[in-house]
């Protein structure tokens, strides 16, 4: 993640109630924040919404921030905490963007596969999100941050302040216990949904 030229000073500025260097940081870091908010929720409306409240929750607390910090640690821990507490109180919408950028893609696959080809990466991306959805949510956010978001070791460490031999020891252990799930939906396959059961016709008495 590159941060924003001059951060320091801009954090300054905007500290001391310049509205102009706050948008500076929100032009700089909306949309890697849009993409952690879609990662927990799943959905595009409200990642853009929960993400746009983040920012507006680290406005307000500005005074709490240490300037010599950089910025999008802070904001990370301000969005995801919006984003359980959103969760928490059910309004979850399924989908992910942990997988979006197609963690089994082949680097050199074909540029015109055939509807084989394109069959069977669909099964391969659908049982990839089915293994990450069933990760714990320290390994699921490790994952997300490192192999989907790009993060370095360093910068995982700032935004979860953990200590870099943790960042490591944690990705460690949630790509094994990834690939053990990958591995036994290979022998297994993916799970059945659940039939929907159908509620009670309008005016029926249950």
């Amino acid at each position: 993640m590159i941060p924003l030229e001059n951060e320091r000073d801009t954090i300054i500025s905007w500290k001391r109630g310049n509205k102009k260097a706050y948008e500076d940081l929100v032009r700089h870091y909306r949309s890697e924040a849009y993409l952690a908010a879609y990662g927990f929720v799943g959905n595009a409306e409200d990642a853009r919404d929960l993400s746009q409240d983040a920012f507006i929750k680290a406005y307000i607390a500005r005074e709490r921030f240490d300037a010599d910090r950089p910025f999008y640690p802070w904001l990370y821990r301000i969005l995801k905490n919006h984003c359980l507490n959103f969760l928490k109180r059910g309004f979850r919408n399924t989908g992910s963007l942990y997988y979006e950028d197609s963690p089994d893609r082949e680097r050199f696959a074909s540029p015109s596969p055939t509807p084989l080809e394109k069959l069977e990466r669909g099964e391969r991306q659908q049982m990839v999100r089915y293994a990450i959805e069933q990760l714990s949510d320290d390994h699921r956010e490790i994952i997300m941050l490192k192999n989907f978001r790009g993060l370095a070791y360093k910068e995982i460490a700032d935004v979860l302040e953990i200590p870099i031999g943790t960042v490591m020891s944690r990705l460690y252990y949630a790509r094994n216990a990834l690939r053990e799930i990958i591995e036994r939906l290979e022998v297994e396959g993916l799970p059945e949904p659940s039939p929907m059961v159908p509620g009670p016709a309008a005016g029926e008495v249950v």
